[in-house]
């Protein structure tokens, strides 16, 4: 069973580990909206509705394969920095959290399948696994969602598809969407070209943390826009060919650092290491870019061999409800920057690959 103090407490989600492509690619996620047909979409919905809802859903997800893994996490009965550390861990979305009465998360031991409660739609399934990783996070996907669908009757409609709350996601109800670094597109200037051309063919380029945030050292997440008329096949298909052209490019990037940049490449990478391995104090933007640096040193060979896996999990341990989280409490910005710096010079150290920090 999954201990509730480890989720908040562990950066050790399924996503962060190194999967295929992991130089380029760190996480694929699928999710799947879903909604029980006879009762009103969240936003519209009583909150004796959204309580059957949750108890539905709940019940539902008993019946799941190895049902023993999954725990139900109760929004209301989390803190605001319980809230914040799942939104950090992309567990949930940050709508999930704002009014978290009547809404619940699932959640597998491994934290590689959540599936959020009364958020935009009653169920939001979610699959979340390292690397490119899109045909196996599908599998898995769609095998939960059978099961679920066995014991619910969703919103679905013969020529529409799933019926959903925003009109993107009407038909297939799924969205695949893939985390990238590319930092040698963005060192080259290449990178608004490549992203654009993207967006021509139907994908959705957003920040680190999905809609409405900004590309943080140099990471991106790329998903598809529309899901109505397309098959679920189809638009994974088109996201892993496109992904697939963009990790070929940003590695060509990569071999074309030197001749642009010079000595400046390894300039650039040492400084970020040696920043993050000594530096007394670390804001959390400062933090993102030098971990991307470093990251990139590490591709190169240009630095000590690092586990690209504890580097992901960095982009955990160093966001601030994390931080404040495992500190027990609320913690001023220089108290967060302090802390921060000193958990980062701690697991970039350290030998072993454990994932809990004290």
């Amino acid at each position: 069973m999954l201990d509730p103090e480890q989720i908040f407490t562990r950066a050790d989600s399924a996503w962060l580990n190194e999967g295929p492509d992991g130089d380029v690619v760190i996480s694929t996620r699928i999710r799947l909206a879903r909604n029980l047909a006879d009762l009103p979409f969240p936003s519209r919905a009583s909150d004796e509705e959204l309580e059957q809802a949750l108890v539905r859903l709940k019940s539902a997800s008993e019946y799941l394969p190895e049902a023993k893994r999954y725990r139900l996490l109760e929004m209301g009965r989390l803190s605001p920095l319980e809230h914040q550390v799942l939104i950090e861990k992309h567990l949930v979305s940050r709508e999930h959290v704002q009014n978290p009465k009547k809404r619940a998360l699932v959640l597998r031991d491994d934290e590689a399948v959540s599936i959020m409660i009364n958020e935009e739609d009653h169920e939001r399934l979610q699959v979340l696994l390292p690397g490119l990783n899109l045909d196996q996070a599908w599998q898995l996907a769609n095998r939960l969602d059978d099961s679920l669908e066995r014991r619910l009757e969703y919103a679905f409609d013969d020529e529409l598809g799933f019926l959903t709350c925003c009109p993107t996601n009407l038909g297939s109800g799924l969205r695949a969407s893939v985390m990238l670094h590319l930092p040698a597109l963005v060192l080259s200037k290449q990178a608004n070209q490549v992203l654009g051309t993207l967006a021509q063919f139907g994908l959705v380029i957003r920040g680190l943390y999905g809609e409405g945030t900004q590309a943080l050292g140099n990471f991106f997440q790329v998903s598809n826009q529309l899901t109505l008329n397309r098959s679920e096949e189809d638009l994974i298909h088109n996201l892993h060919a496109l992904t697939s052209q963009v990790i070929d490019q940003e590695r060509a990037a990569r071999g074309r650092l030197y001749e642009e940049l010079g000595d400046r490449l390894p300039d650039m990478v040492w400084r970020a290491y040696g920043i993050l391995t000594n530096a007394r104090l670390l804001s959390g933007g400062e933090a993102m870019q030098l971990l991307s640096n470093v990251r990139l040193g590490v591709n190169l060979n240009l630095l000590p061999p690092i586990k690209l896996a504890k580097l992901n999990r960095l982009l955990v341990i160093t966001q601030p409800g994390f931080i404040q989280r495992v500190a027990g409490g609320s913690l001023q910005s220089s108290e967060r920057d302090r802390k921060r710096a000193s958990l980062v010079k701690e697991q970039l150290l350290t030998k072993n690959n454990h994932s809990e920090v004290e």
